[in-house]
């Protein structure tokens, strides 16, 4: 039998991996990417100053079934929009030990697309 809290601990490792190398600024902060079954949610935060400058998620936008990819796209273009008011150009990309595949990786394209350099 599995240990229960293996694939939590399993991505908690995972994401202090990349968190050793992904560091945001002000200049260029970091994109961080929180999905659960039911929702995902997207922020950027600049680490230097430990403040969160901009945020979106499926709940913030109403979205009905918020763990869909077609929800991960609507956050992703939402965020872009926002940097773009806040005059963020560029980020980092942190998935937040998730593989980048599916709704982490929609967001990520989307969020492109929309115009934040990632």
């Amino acid at each position: 039998m599995i240990n229960k809290n293996a694939k939590r601990e399993a991505k908690i490792r995972r994401h202090n991996r990349v968190r050793k190398s992904v560091f945001g600024t002000k200049e260029i902060p970091r994109l961080n990417v929180f999905r659960s079954n039911k929702e995902i949610y997207a922020q950027v935060i600049d680490d230097e100053s430990k403040t969160t400058l901009v945020s979106s998620s499926s709940l913030e936008l109403k979205i009905k079934n918020g763990g869909t990819i077609e929800a991960a796209i609507a956050v992703g273009k939402d965020l872009a929009e926002k940097c773009k008011k806040a005059k963020i150009k560029k980020a980092v990309f942190d998935r937040g030990g998730y593989l980048y595949h599916g709704r982490v990786a929609a967001l990520a394209n989307a969020a492109r697309e929309a115009g934040l350099q990632i």
